[in-house]
């Protein structure tokens, strides 16, 4: 089997576990509202997260120099852009911008490691 065919087989496993791991602890926070055990199953979602981060960097591991180069140039320039971003807000939420949970800080330095691949592979093409 490819590197690649086993990274989507194990990335997409866990996402999958993550979609239903989530949608179920939803479910059940929402019927059992004052149930002593709502905060393990808040977090259960993290667990198949933790499957998928190991199976990305099982991935990189897997990479040519090149590739991994090109990786981590968009990481080093997801997480500062994802600092930059964060904190401009977090100054802007002082003087009055709504406040933003910290779930949106995930997905912007997903987006923006999307940026910084787009930028790097530019870069070296």
């Amino acid at each position: 089997m490819s590197e690649t065919r086993r990274y989507v087989i194990h990335f997409g496993s866990a996402m999958a576990a993550y979609a239903v791991v989530l949608t179920i602890s939803i479910l059940l926070i929402q019927a059992y509202e004052d149930a002593w055990w709502r905060y393990f199953v808040a977090v259960a979602p993290v667990v198949p997260i933790i499957f998928a981060v190991m199976a990305v960097v099982r991935r990189v591991r897997t990479l040519d120099e090149l590739q991994q180069r090109i990786q981590l140039e968009a990481l080093a320039f997801a997480f500062c852009a994802t600092a930059i971003v964060t904190f401009t807000y977090g100054f802007l939420e002082l003087v009055g911008l709504p406040h933003l949970d910290w779930l949106w800080v995930f997905p912007l330095m997903c987006s923006l490691w999307a940026v910084g691949l787009g930028i790097a592979s530019w870069r070296y093409r």
